[in-house]
């Protein structure tokens, strides 16, 4: 592995900062001890800081000694609403609140490679470093295009990681095309007429209908869609009366949608209003969906993720590079690329054996509460990062 020697050197420093800020996890548009932190950081090594971009984001940016094009590399603050099951030094020190994605460690990572950047500008061009609130439901990346982001910063490509539980530690994996799937919320709200439940033929029940219309909703992917395609439609809330002997006039049912095309998202949302509609009407009772884009589906460019790949394949070897499988998670760095090219790429978080002693009984894995973030990926991510900027804004760079 090519792991630039100043980030092994100084892992503990980096570990030491990923563990305090795990220690005091903050949610979305919350971060502002964590953002202060990355501010100070930043500014103490001499780099240009912006706060505030989108609510509690941060941008620092690194000039290089020669002029040339804009890249940018984000890493996420926010942490979960999570009660954390681990009681090593390091726990949150905030009940119902975890760093349970490891965005703490995606934070150290960009701090350690700035470490590096600031002392070291020999590339042609500005590197603009993200460090973006409330990824976690709260698409901060949306935030802060909104905030500007783009016409503030001349950034012509931008890169992310994320760690990636189970995985090898310090492989990575990344692929061109659709990566992760986009995230959908959805409300179907059945109203009939209410009554008693001993006296059912005077009322038209809402619930009865909704059982009918869960069940034709599950052949909206079956038998729409190509097999071959990702595409997720999954109820997983429905509430009616709150007594037994009541027939509710009103029940509402609840899910979600994943998937990786726009042709397939429309095609379901239209199945699912028809349906809605047409399904309920049929038993006297009136159907109407609320359907909800939250986070579109994540995109990587071709080129981009060959430059990430011949970077990645640097730093640790080809045999420890491959390809990811997309998955039906979601992730709002989705936002970014439909601006920008560029990628989003995975790096191994291992299996969970480097967790200190005091860890909780549950797996390593994202949204757990015995997850911790594996700090030796730390040096391989930020040597990724140099990397990436020594090759991007190099002679053979962004052009």
């Amino acid at each position: 592995m090519n792991i630039v020697p100043e980030f092994s050197q100084n892992n503990a420093q980096y570990a030491e900062l990923r563990r305090d800020i795990h220690a005091h996890p903050e949610l979305g548009y919350e971060e502002h001890r964590t953002a202060a932190l990355v501010a100070t950081w930043l500014g103490e090594r001499g780099i240009e800081v912006h706060e505030g971009v989108g609510v509690t984001g941060v941008v620092g940016v690194i000039q290089g000694d020669q002029a040339g094009p804009g890249l940018a590399i984000r890493a996420d603050m926010d942490a979960l609403a999570l009660i954390e099951e681990n009681n090593f030094a390091h726990a949150s020190k905030h009940h119902g609140k975890m760093h349970a994605c490891g965005h703490d460690g995606h934070t150290a990572s960009l701090l350690a490679a700035a470490d590096y950047l600031a002392q070291h500008r020999d590339f042609a061009g500005t590197l603009y470093l993200i460090f973006q609130p409330a990824e976690e439901g709260g698409a901060g990346a949306k935030a802060m295009i909104e905030d500007g982001l783009f016409e503030r910063f001349a950034i012509d490509e931008i890169y992310g990681f994320h760690n990636w539980a189970g995985y090898p530690e310090g492989h990575v994996a990344l692929s061109s095309g659709p990566v992760m799937a986009s995230a959908n919320e959805f409300k179907i709200i059945v109203t009939g007429k209410g009554g008693h439940a001993a006296l059912p033929h005077l009322s038209v029940d809402s619930l009865l209908v909704a059982t009918h219309l869960v069940q034709a909703m599950q052949s909206v992917v079956s038998r729409n869609t190509d097999p071959m395609d990702g595409v997720v439609l999954s109820i997983t809330k429905i509430n009616a009366s709150d007594a037994s002997n009541i027939i509710a006039d009103q029940c509402v049912i609840e899910g979600t949608v994943r998937c990786f095309s726009e042709e397939n998202l429309v095609m379901v949302e239209e199945r699912m209003a028809k349906l809605s509609a047409e399904l309920c009407s049929a038993f006297g009772a009136h159907g109407e969906l609320e359907f909800e884009r939250n986070y579109p589906a994540t995109v990587n460019h071709q080129a981009q993720t060959e430059h990430a790949l011949r970077v990645a394949s640097q730093v640790v070897g080809e045999d420890r590079v491959g390809p990811f499988r997309p998955v039906m998670g979601s992730e709002d760095f989705s936002f970014f690329l439909q601006e920008k090219p560029g990628c989003y790429l995975m790096i191994g978080n291992g299996h969970g054996e480097h967790r200190d002693a005091g860890h909780g009984i549950g797996p390593c894995a994202l949204h757990n509460p015995s997850y911790d973030f594996n700090d030796s990926i730390i040096p391989v991510a930020a040597s990724i990062w140099v990397a990436l900027v020594a090759d991007r804004l190099g002679p053979n760079g962004i052009r």
